[in-house]
């Protein structure tokens, strides 16, 4: 079965262009001009991943996404941000919201599809692990992509688990911002970006006072240190 894309743009010429790209790399793809309609077509069938703009004519893409986000049926899709405003503070409140991505236009359709399978590839089960890793006061299952902290389950996203995963499997080795941009969110271009360090923050808070065992080591990156049981 064809994956399917659901495309949110109010530009015809763009959403053709991602359709004809899309599909002629095997995806199946729907398309929505309107925040309104996206909500409707993605409760009705939960695609495989979102590409959202955020300059809509009916309501602000980021509200579309705290909609889908709010619904059982579409919160953990994947949801790719794609706009015409780049400046920083823009991506940052994207990747805050939870985004997967963003891609700023204009953008080339083959860099987009190689992101969009870069993505899917991330939220896809991993191969085989160790099932549980133990760690002080922390248990994380691989396979059900579960944290419990103290023994209450931590609510994490598919890439805050990931990431505290990759780290947690390294623990005491310094991980670099663009190791974990590989390993994490499968980017290898040389790109400059906050990605990292927001979700790194994001994790931090949602893990509470024990967020001090994510240690940022300056200029390069960051370390996970075992944590001490309370």
């Amino acid at each position: 079965m064809r994956e399917l894309i659901l495309i949110v743009d109010d530009e015809p010429d763009i959403t053709a262009a991602l359709e004809f790209a899309l599909q002629r790399e095997g995806f199946e793809t729907a398309v929505a001009h309107t925040g309104a309609e996206a909500v409707t077509l993605a409760l009705r069938a939960p695609p495989a991943l979102i590409l959202l703009d955020l300059m809509l004519p009916d309501m602000p893409g980021t509200e579309v996404f705290r909609r889908l986000r709010s619904d059982t049926g579409t919160a953990q899709t994947p949801i790719v941000m794609v706009t015409a405003r780049g400046d920083e503070i823009d991506r940052i409140v994207g990747f805050e919201l939870g985004a997967d991505d963003y891609i700023i236009k204009p953008f080339s359709t083959r860099e987009l599809v190689l992101r969009v399978r870069a993505v899917l590839r991330r939220v896809q089960p991993d191969g085989a692990r160790p099932e549980q890793l133990e760690m002080g006061p922390y248990t994380i299952d691989l396979g059900a992509h579960r944290v419990w902290s103290h023994g209450t389950e931590v609510d994490l996203t598919t890439i805050e688990f990931k990431l505290l995963a990759t780290l947690a499997e390294r623990t005491g080795r310094v991980q670099s911002r663009q190791t974990l941009l590989e390993d994490v969110w499968d980017i290898k271009a040389a790109i400059e970006t906050r990605t990292v360090d927001t979700h790194v923050k994001r994790l931090r808070q949602k893990v509470g006072d024990d967020g001090s065992w994510i240690q940022t080591v300056r200029g390069i990156g960051y370390r996970l240190a075992e944590p001490r049981k309370s």
